[in-house]
């Protein structure tokens, strides 16, 4: 490429001059190309480890001028090709202009200024993304491409120097982390090692430090370790490795593809060695983390955040922590944890100010809301800078107010839910009849009791009101909580400090309940910004059967049964509504066993809406990935939760691991959030916790359940004791403090024995908690739930291979180990459609809910690259043509797309078909639908003439015999009983064996086309000479055997349809060498694929004008002498068969092939029996480990070079 000209001293230092003019000179570096000796062994090593610019342009141009030491450089190239494509371009250009200046300075102005230009021209056409990305970054990208043989669709995110120890041996060299693949590269003294590892492989990632491997990161697959140690900084690039297996594994989830953020600002200038990827990531980390500490939606974008002091009005103090900046949102969070946090929407904001400053206050900034509550903030570096951008995002807020009169008194609305989980418009109308009557017709609408509270509150007014203590108590409650708001605020503005924690864990009122959680959770934020969404999405989704709807209806009345606000249809209705509302919002999700228990909860302290904007929260932020249809999210916390008992129970954590107790136990705990397995009154505090702590009060719980049985599980000696155990300590957990009245608890019901074990309260429990495991922190459960994540998606992936291999093994003829490789290699091509595009997207091809067998499709384009690197019917560059067909023939549906045992069916013929297996396979291939209309224009008509020879028949049959039925017709239907349909059904239903005579007819288009596969199949076996022989012989008798049977088909035309059917027994006795052969049944399956390789031969050439009398006459000798020649052209086989049969004035492509033509599978078999040489090929079983493993090599293997020489060449051909 052109390079900004650069002044170079020393121009023949470690380069060699390969040509030079008075004006240019043309080098290579040494190290690259032949020779070099130990020198190049040495420069080569240098510039792997300094990252040297020579190592992805080893080839150079200079300019000089005259006697001069000063030259410039002008051009690089990573190849010969290129650098001297630059070359020719200045001989032919500048040389003849550069001899007419007497001036040497001017010349060099004019080659500079020339150069400059072709630059300016070409980052016109370059992307915005790639104008972003330094020089020396893009440099190291077109490295990475060029040394691992990657598309130019790979996005390089960063690249590091480190160590790769191979053995005991370190490798020092670059490590290349691009968006879908771990590379190393290092060329030391001649030793080259090459490492691809794709990020979907990775099974585990974890950074360690022990004596052999000194603070090193771990990337293991299933099969093999990999070590990297010596970074400058390793935590900076752990990070990023986390984040890039993270996406990969979200990417065997759910098929979401990487796709880089548009809406990110650019930087203030271009970064050096920090690409736009980077940056991007970066900030998704950053979003992630934001959005996780103060429970914001996934469409919120942080744009900064700085320190400062926050004034508490409540303590009389100021506060030291950090105010965060996003489109939506103000937060605040003291660096002392649980001391302040403050999240202020933009659409509560009324006033943005800046305060007088003084020593005191310096730099302060007032903020004041819709609800009267002034926010100060003080010691802010730029406040000038913080109170425009807050002004820029208050400008795009727009000010429409919502619901005055709500408790929270929120306002206005926010952008739209992001499409992704969201299948409405972004902007959706309220419903009609809102705050009045219902509209006809309508499911939902806001008079329902149901819209306007919780089912709680419906059952409970009629009541009598209750004085006892426990009323009391709660009247306390209630008071604490009021004067808590008077105090710190109430409502999203609200101070969230350690009070409001206490207030909690002492449970919440259940009249503040529903608002409470809504707030905590961060589901008001969502409600307050989308009016009218559910009402609408409720609309649309109720009436529609689906796969979820009809789960929900199954399990809608398991739902609280106990409990009389579901014994009834309002509630039932209710629950129905919503979660049938979400299936629709989240087709990913669906339903899934045990929404409807978390839902039921929630329906009956909250309204429909805001339990669904509270189930929302729930399965899309605080319990991720927990209700889809493999429960992902809830396997990786009980992996975490084993994690922590080892850590803090150890000795209970062995025996329990000998008992597999633990795995079964705690799914139902975080599914449910103990609702299931424990007494509603007590697990609807833990729920209180749960939505203000998320999700570390679950594992503080489980913890101090298992701690507090911990002596008596030591005892256990089965896993069915320890499940008893655990189940009646949970089922007795109480809470004394409930003023509804007692709900029975199923499970408890069950579970009692004689001698019910002594209460225990919730309170204390929870109490318990805090105290012995309250040290859990958020941001190390989020690091062991990525290691737990790993390991849990890549099991499931694992299941899933073997459920596939065991539900197609008994169809195949390949081997357990050989249908788990093809399941490898096939989702391989299915992943990698997600990143290096397709005709479709891969989420269009994923479809969760279809068995394992069927969930992963590839297209035509994957499925041809799979044919050329499986298949064993090669025919050079007639191989795309041949697996096209074959796709055609798969692809059963029509739908462009086939599943994995459509593609393994299709191999098993090539690999395991006897040989009239492969013959039949070969010959489909050729007949419609594999030969489509473009390759065989006459190919459709020919099928469809053969087709209605028979139609005629079967149709006078049918008739004949309705005829002779018609008389006692109405009887037979009284005597038929469901035995006779049950009869009939099972003969529908038993699979139709294909035979031999149930292969339609193929005409002469067809034919020419089977020879044409034939030709180019043999073209690289050693006996190719004999097998061209053989098809130069069975396609001049297939040939002749279309003739005759073409005459008489003619006559048979004029006589009755009877005598049509005896042609056969004619044909065959003209044949008396095939039918011999025939009786031979392993013989004959050989002969359909030599069948192919002659038919290939007559297709190639253009024929010579040739009469039928010569045709026949020399149709042997012609064959024969055809194939003798030695050079074995297309031109000379097909002069002399393609045109035996045809009219003598007629030229093969000019020509109107001969309709009545016509042969059958059962000749082209025998035909193909009379050639050992074929039937020898065919015979052949072909060895699909080895083709695999090349394909997997192809994938990115490790290698070695010894040579300097060598590691050029290998570099090429990658």
């Amino acid at each position: 490429m052109w390079i900004t000209p650069e002044e170079v001293l020393l121009a023949n230092a470690l380069w060699v001059s390969e040509r030079a003019n008075p004006f240019f000179i043309l080098q290579r570096r040494k190290g690259h190309g032949k020779g070099g000796g130990i020198t190049g062994l040495l420069v080569g090593t240098m510039d792997v480890v300094l990252d040297s610019s020579a190592r992805v342009a080893p080839y150079r141009i200079l300019h000089q001028t005259g006697d001069s030491q000063i030259f410039w450089s002008i051009a690089c190239g990573s190849s010969r090709k290129e650098i001297t494509g630059h070359w020719e371009w200045l001989e032919t250009n500048l040389l003849q202009t550069l001899s007419i200046f007497d001036n040497d300075e001017d010349i060099t102005t004019f080659v500079k200024g020339k150069v400059s230009g072709i630059i300016a021209e070409e980052n016109k056409s370059k992307a915005a993304q790639e104008d972003e990305d330094s020089g020396k970054f893009r440099e190291a990208e077109q490295k990475m491409r060029k040394l691992f043989g990657m598309p130019g669709e790979e996005k390089l995110v960063n690249y590091y120097s480190c160590s790769y120890w191979k053995g005991r041996v370190p490798r020092q060299g670059w490590v290349y982390l691009s968006v879908n693949h771990l590379c190393f590269y290092s060329f030391l003294l001649g030793k080259e090692v090459t490492l691809v590892v794709q990020w979907t492989e990775v099974t585990r990632l974890e950074k360690n430090a022990t004596l052999v491997f000194p603070e090193s990161v771990r990337v293991s697959t299933r099969h093999t370790e990999h070590y990297f140690s010596m970074f400058l900084n390793i935590n900076d690039t752990f990070k990023l490795m986390e984040q890039l297996a993270t996406i990969a594994m979200r990417q065997l989830l759910d098929n979401e593809g990487f796709s880089a953020d548009r809406t990110l600002p650019k930087a203030c200038k271009t970064l050096k060695n920090v690409s736009a990827l980077k940056r991007d990531l970066d900030a998704r980390a950053k979003n992630e983390r934001y959005r996780a500490l103060f429970r914001l939606t996934p469409d919120e974008r942080l744009d900064g955040h700085t320190d400062c002091t926050l004034w508490t009005p409540f303590a009389k103090m100021h506060i030291v922590g950090q105010l965060f900046v996003s489109n939506n949102y103000i937060c605040f969070c003291s660096r002392e944890e649980d001391l302040c946090q403050l999240i202020i929407p933009l659409r509560e904001v009324s006033i943005v100010e800046k305060a007088d400053s003084s020593s005191v206050l310096p730099c302060p900034v007032s903020i004041s809301t819709k609800n009267k509550m002034t926010f100060l903030f003080a010691n802010l570096k730029d406040r000038d800078f913080l109170v425009q951008r807050i002004s820029d995002f208050l400008q795009r807020t727009p000010d429409k107010l919502w619901s005055d009169g709500h408790p929270l008194a929120l306002s206005g609305y926010s952008v739209s839910p992001s499409p992704s989980t969201t299948p409405l418009s972004s902007s959706l109308p309220t419903p009609a009849g809102a705050g009045g009557e219902p509209s006809q017709g309508r499911h939902y609408s806001p008079s329902l009791p149901t819209a306007t509270q919780g089912l709680l509150r419906i059952y409970q007014k009629d009541d009598p009101e209750d004085h006892g203590p426990k009323a009391t108590k709660e009247k306390m409650k209630e008071e604490s909580w009021n004067i808590h708001f008077f105090e710190f605020g109430r409502g999203v503005c609200m101070y969230r400090t350690s009070k409001t924690r206490e207030l909690v864990l002492n449970g919440i009122p259940e009249s503040l309940r529903g608002e409470l959680w809504l707030l905590f959770s961060g589901a008001q934020n969502e409600m307050a910004t989308h009016p009218g969404y559910y009402a609408e999405l409720v609309e649309q989704a109720m009436g529609r059967c689906t796969l979820a709807t009809e789960e929900i209806e199954r399990d809608l009345h398991r739902s609280m049964p106990e409990h009389h606000a579901f014994q009834n249809e309002m509630g039932i209705a209710a629950l129905r509504r919503v979660l049938t509302a979400y299936a629709c919002r989240n087709p990913g999700i669906g339903y899934c066993q045990a929404m409807n228990i978390v839902t039921s909860v929630l329906l009956l302290y909250c309204t429909e809406e805001e339990a669904f904007w509270l189930l929302v929260a729930l399965c899309e932020r605080m319990l991720p990935d927990y209700y889809n249809t493999r429960v992902v999210g809830a396997l990786v916390d009980q992996g975490v939760f084993e994690e922590l008992t080892r850590e803090c129970l150890p000795l209970l954590y062995e025996h329990m691991q000998e008992l597999g107790v633990i795995s079964t136990i705690s799914l139902s705990w975080f599914l449910t959030l103990f609702l299931s397995v424990m007494p509603f009154d007590s697990a609807v505090l833990l729920v209180d916790c749960f939505f203000y702590e998320g999700i570390k009060v679950i594992f503080q719980v489980a913890l101090a359940v298992l701690h507090a049985n911990m002596d008596t599980l030591l005892g256990c000696t089965d896993e069915g004791e320890a499940m008893t155990i655990l189940g009646r300590y949970l089922d007795n957990v109480v809470n004394k403090q409930t003023v509804s009245p007692p709900i029975p608890h199923l499970h408890a019901l069950l579970t009692s024995g004689d001698e019910p074990p002594p209460e225990i309260d919730v309170f204390q429990l929870i109490k318990s908690s805090y105290d012995k495991f309250g040290s859990l922190r958020a941001d190390v459960i989020e690091q062991m739930r990525f290691k737990q994540r790993l390991k849990v998606i890549q099991s499931l992936e694992d299941t899933a291979k073997r459920s596939v291999v065991r539900a197609i093994m008994t169809d195949s003829a390949f081997s357990i180990e050989e249908l788990e490789e093809l399941y490898v290699l096939f989702k391989a091509k299915h992943i990698m459609s997600c990143y290096w595009g397709a005709s479709c997207t891969a989420a269009e091809r994923h479809d969760p809910s279809l068995p394992y067998l069927e969930q992963y499709r590839i297209d035509l384009e994957q499925f041809c690259q799979l044919f050329g690197a499986l298949g064993t019917w090669l025919c050079g560059t007639h191989t795309v043509t041949l697996a096209a067909r074959h796709f055609r023939l798969l692809d059963s549906n029509k739908d462009g797309l086939i599943n994995f045992k459509e593609f393994v069916t299709g191999l098993s013929g090539m690999y395991h078909g006897d040989m009239t297996e492969k013959l039949k396979l070969l010959y489909k291939l050729h007949l419609p639908p594999a030969l489509c209309p473009e390759e065989a224009e006459s190919a459709l008509e020919a099928a469809q003439f053969f087709t209605d020879d028979d139609s005629p028949q079967g149709e006078e049959m049918k008739e004949a015999g309705e005829a002779s039925g018609c008389g006692d017709a109405e009887e037979k239907k009284e005597v038929k009983d469901y035995k006779y349909y049950l009869r009939m059904w099972a003969k529908e239903k038993e699979p139709k064996i294909e035979t031999i005579k149930d292969l339609p007819r193929m005409n002469q288009e067809q034919f020419i086309e089977l020879c044409k596969t034939l030709y180019n199949m043999f073209s690289e076996d050693p006996l190719e000479q004999e097998l061209y022989h053989a098809i130069a012989t069975v396609a001049s008798l297939l040939l002749r055997i279309g003739e005759v049977g073409k005459k008489f088909t003619n006559n048979g035309a004029k006589k009755s349809t009877d005598t049509t059917y005896t042609q056969a027994p004619t044909l065959s006795a003209e044949l008396p060498q095939p039918e011999k052969e025939e009786s031979n049944g392993e013989s004959s399956s050989g002969q359909s694929l030599v069948c192919k390789a002659l038919a290939e031969a007559q297709l190639e050439t253009p024929p010579q004008q040739t009469s039928d009398e010569e045709v026949k006459d020399d149709t042997s000798v012609s064959s024969y002498s055809m194939v003798s020649t030695g050079s074995l052209q297309c031109e000379d086989i097909a002069d002399d068969t393609v045109l035996i049969g045809c009219a003598g004035d007629q030229q093969r492509r000019g020509s109107t092939l001969d309709g009545d033509w016509s042969i059958t599978f059962e000749q082209v078999l025998a035909s193909m029996l009379t050639e050992p040489p074929l039937v020898d090929y065919f015979e052949k079983k072909g060895d699909i480990q080895a083709r695999m493993a090349t394909c997997k090599m192809q994938r990115g293997v490790e290698r070695q070079v010894s040579s300097s020489s060598d590691h050029e060449l290998a570099q090429l051909s990658t």
